[in-house]
C-alpha cells in the first residue's frame, strides 16, 4: 500500500497540476495522500516533514529567486532586453533569421535575465523577422526554447539560473562546476539544435510552406490559464508582467548591455577570486549554522552578481524608468508564488522520502548501472519528468538521496563537480514533456498549438539535451572532471 500511495500522490500532484491547480494546495493533498495509504501520521508529516523541507528550500533559494526576478523586471521596463534582441536579429538579418533569435535568446538568459521575461519579449520580435524571413511560424518556439531554455539553463559554466545553483550547497561547488564539460555540452546542444532547425526551415522551404496564417505572438495573457502551469517552471511570476512601469526610451545597446555583463563577471570573481581568499571560519560557528565557504559559497556568488547588476541597471535608467517602485515592486512580487510553489515540491518529495515505501524506489535508483552519474541523471530525469519542473525535480532528487551520491562519489575519487554538471543537465531534459509550466507558456505567447511546434520542441530541447548529457556522462567516466 506504500508504494501504492506514492504513486497515487504523484498521479494526483502531476494530473492536476496540467489542468492548473495550484501547486500550493495539490503538494501538501498529494504528500498527505501517499502518507494515509502508507499508514503514517497525517498531521505529523505536514507539520513536521512536508513544512521544513520546504522552509529550507526558501531559506536556501529565496534570495536567487527574489533577485532574479527584480533584474528580470529592471532589464524588461528599462527596454534593455528588447533592445539586445533587436540588436542581435538586426545584425544577423533575415537570412539567418533562427539563428538570431536562437542567440538573442542565449544572450539574455546567460545574463540572468528571467525565462519568462525573455519569452514574451523575444516572441513578437521572432514573430516579425521571422515574418519577414518567410520562416513557418511553428518553429518559433523551438527557435526561442533552444536559446534561453537548454545550455544557457544547465550546461555553460556560470549560468546564474536557479538550476545550476540548487546543487552547490549539497555539493560544495560554484556555478562554474565542470567547466570543460559545460562548454562540450552546451556545443552539442546548440549545433545539433541549429541543425535540426535548419533542416526542418530547408524542408518547409522545399515545400513551399511560409510563415503561414495571421495570428500574432505575444497576445496570451495570464487570463490563459499560464499562471499556475508556469509557477513551478521558472522564478518568474506571469502575472507580473503587465505590472510595473515600461520606459518611455531604450538606452543605448552598450548601456543595455553592460548589467549583464556586470553579472557574468561579478559571479566569475565571486566564485573563483573573492570568496576563496576570504577567512569565513566564522561561518562554523553554531549561529551561521556551522556550515562552510562550499555549502553557501555558490549561492553567495550568484546573490551578489544579481545585485550588483541591479544597481547597474537602476543607475543607467533611473530617469528614463517611469515608475521605479512599481517596477520594483512587482519584480519583488513576482518572485513569491514560483518559490513556493517550488518549495511545495521539495516539501511533498520530502514526504515521499520519508515513507517507508521509498526504501524500495531509493534502492531501485541506487542499483541502477553505470556508477553515480548514471544514476543521479536517472532519478533527476524522472523527477523533473515527473514535476514538470527542474528545479523541482532536481531539488526533491538531491533532498532524498543527493548524501549518497556524494559519499559513492568520493569512494571512488570522483570530483563533486562532475555531479553538479550531470545532475543539472539531467533536471533539463525531461522536464520539457507537454505539461511543463514553460513549454505551455512558450508555445501560448508564439500562438503556436502543441501539434504544431511541439515535435521541435523535442528535438532541440530534449533529445539534443539527451545527448549532450550522454556525452557528459561518457567524458566524465573516462576524463573525470574538467
Amino acid at each position: 500500500m506504500g508504494l501504492l500511495g506514492i504513486l497515487l500522490g504523484l498521479v494526483l500532484l502531476v494530473g492536476l497540476a496540467f489542468r492548473g491547480w495550484s501547486v500550493l494546495l495539490l503538494a501538501p493533498i498529494a504528500a498527505l495522500v501517499a502518507a494515509l495509504l502508507s499508514g503514517e501520521p497525517l498531521l505529523a508529516h505536514w507539520t513536521q516533514t512536508f513544512m521544513p523541507s520546504a522552509a529550507q528550500f526558501l531559506a536556501q533559494f529565496f534570495p536567487l529567486f527574489l533577485l532574479g526576478a527584480l533584474f528580470g523586471k529592471l532589464m524588461e521596463d528599462s527596454g534593455s532586453v528588447t533592445v539586445i534582441a533587436d540588436a542581435m536579429i538586426r545584425k544577423l538579418g533575415q537570412g539567418r533569421a533562427v539563428l538570431a533569435v536562437v542567440l538573442a535568446g542565449a544572450i539574455v538568459t546567460f545574463g540572468g535575465v528571467s525565462l519568462f521575461v525573455a519569452f514574451f519579449v523575444l516572441a513578437p520580435m521572432a514573430a516579425q523577422v521571422f515574418r519577414a524571413a518567410d520562416v513557418p511560424r511553428r518553429l518559433m518556439p523551438a527557435a526561442i526554447a533552444l536559446g534561453t531554455s537548454t545550455f544557457t539553463m544547465s550546461a555553460f559554466p556560470g549560468t546564474p539560473s536557479i538550476q545550476n545553483a540548487i546543487p552547490m550547497p549539497f555539493f560544495g561547488t560554484t556555478p562554474f562546476a565542470a567547466p570543460g564539460l559545460g562548454i562540450i555540452a552546451s556545443i552539442i546542444m546548440l549545433v545539433f539544435g541549429m541543425a535540426w532547425l535548419n533542416r526542418v526551415e530547408a524542408a518547409a522551404r522545399k515545400a513551399g510552406e511560409g510563415f503561414g496564417g495571421t495570428a500574432t505572438a505575444g497576445t496570451a495573457t495570464v487570463d490563459d490559464g499560464l499562471r499556475e502551469r508556469a509557477a513551478t517552471a521558472h522564478e518568474f511570476d506571469t502575472a507580473e508582467l503587465a505590472r510595473g512601469g515600461a520606459s518611455s526610451s531604450a538606452p543605448s545597446l552598450l548601456l543595455a548591455a553592460l548589467p549583464l555583463v556586470v553579472v557574468i563577471l561579478v559571479n566569475m570573481a565571486m566564485s573563483l577570486v573573492i570568496l576563496p581568499r576570504l577567512d569565513l571560519a566564522f561561518l562554523a560557528e553554531p549561529r551561521f549554522g556551522e556550515t562552510s565557504l562550499a555549502g553557501v559559497g555558490g549561492v553567495w556568488a550568484v546573490i551578489t552578481a544579481l545585485a550588483s547588476a541591479i544597481v547597474v541597471v537602476l543607475a543607467i535608467n533611473f530617469r528614463r524608468l517611469t515608475a521605479v517602485r512599481a517596477t520594483i515592486d512587482a519584480g519583488a512580487n513576482a518572485s513569491v508564488l514560483p518559490v513556493l510553489s517550488v518549495a511545495s515540491l521539495v516539501g511533498f518529495g520530502a514526504v515521499v522520502a520519508a515513507m517507508p515505501a521509498f526504501q524500495i524506489v531509493s534502492d531501485w535508483v541506487l542499483g541502477i548501472g553505470g556508477g553515480p552519474l548514471v544514476s543521479i541523471a536517472a532519478a533527476t530525469n524522472i523527477l523533473s519528468a515527473l514535476t514538470g519542473s527542474a528545479s523541482g525535480g532536481l531539488t526533491i532528487a538531491l533532498d532524498a538521496l543527493g548524501g549518497t551520491y556524494l559519499e559513492r562519489a568520493a569512494a571512488i575519487g570522483m570530483d563533486p563537480a562532475l555531479l553538479h554538471r550531470v545532475a543539472v543537465m539531467a533536471s533539463g531534459t525531461l522536464d520539457s514533456l507537454p505539461h511543463n509550466g514553460a513549454v505551455v507558456t512558450l508555445l501560448a505567447v508564439c500562438g503556436v498549438t502543441h501539434r504544431e511546434g511541439y515535435r521541435d520542441i523535442v528535438m532541440v530541447g530534449i533529445v539534443g539535451a539527451m545527448i549532450a548529457l550522454v556525452a557528459v556522462i561518457l567524458l566524465g567516466s573516462l576524463f573525470g572532471s574538467f
